[in-house]
């Protein structure tokens, strides 16, 4: 009775792991699932789901920076695509092909461009709008075709440094540039605000050198915070 006892226990507590363990990983897919099925019906006719657009160019009520292009925003900051994995910044799709929708500038600022960035700017903010005793940084990529040919516009070449450029400046084009001719990404804007260390960018593939934009542009772009929400400016 005692072993059949012991047995019956710890199948009860494995089938409670296994219940909590299969809820978290629900809670975890939920959100993703429902986000990358709406990226891929947006891609599929980008003119059924126009509504769900935002505009380059657009600042959402007070909110210090102007939207960067035009498209749908399908991923948000935080968003979890692998376990172990958040997303480090917003991805804009345009629903057009590589290298014709139009990528400015959110804010003014300082732009570079690295000597081997083939596809990537970052922009220098001396004084952050929302906490002027700091310095941020915007970082926008995939500003190329998938073999790695640059749509960033021929006044920003390889190894610039330090351009000052006015918000709605034009950067570039949406591309889709993974790194790997043989894997697009799709044609999209990334787009993260990056802290600063000692006057230098951080890693931008850690969420936690990255910041929350959902107050610089005034749209809930927080994954934690908006599971499901299609997020626009009248939010």
């Amino acid at each position: 009775m005692k072993r059949a006892s012991r047995l019956r226990l710890a199948f009860a507590i494995g089938f409670l792991f296994m219940a909590i363990g299969g809820y978290l990983v629900y809670q975890w897919l939920l959100p993703n699932f429902g986000r990358a099925r709406r990226v891929w019906l947006y891609l599929r006719n980008p003119e059924a789901f126009s509504h769900w657009r935002v505009k380059m160019g657009e600042r959402c009520g007070d909110a210090p920076f102007l939207l960067p292009t035009d498209g749908y925003i399908g991923f948000l900051w935080g968003d979890s695509f692998r376990p172990g994995h958040r997303h480090q910044g917003i991805d804009i799709f345009a629903g057009t092909d590589p290298g014709l929708t139009e990528v400015r500038a959110a804010y003014p600022g300082f732009l570079t461009r690295l000597a081997d960035w083939k596809s990537s700017l970052i922009i220098r903010i001396p004084q952050d709008p929302l906490q002027p005793d700091r310095q941020i940084w915007t970082y926008y990529t995939h500003l190329a075709s998938p073999e790695g040919d640059s749509y960033i516009v021929a006044d920003f070449p390889p190894a610039t440094q330090e351009v000052y450029v006015e918000a709605g400046t034009l950067l570039g084009y949406q591309g889709n540039y993974s790194g790997d001719p043989g894997n697009p990404v799709g044609v999209h804007l990334h787009f993260s605000i990056v802290k600063d260390r000692k006057g230098r960018f951080l890693n931008e593939l850690e969420i936690e050198n990255t910041l929350d934009p959902s107050p610089y542009f005034g749209i809930p772009l927080n994954a934690e915070t908006n599971p499901d929400q299609i997020p626009r400016c009248e939010q």
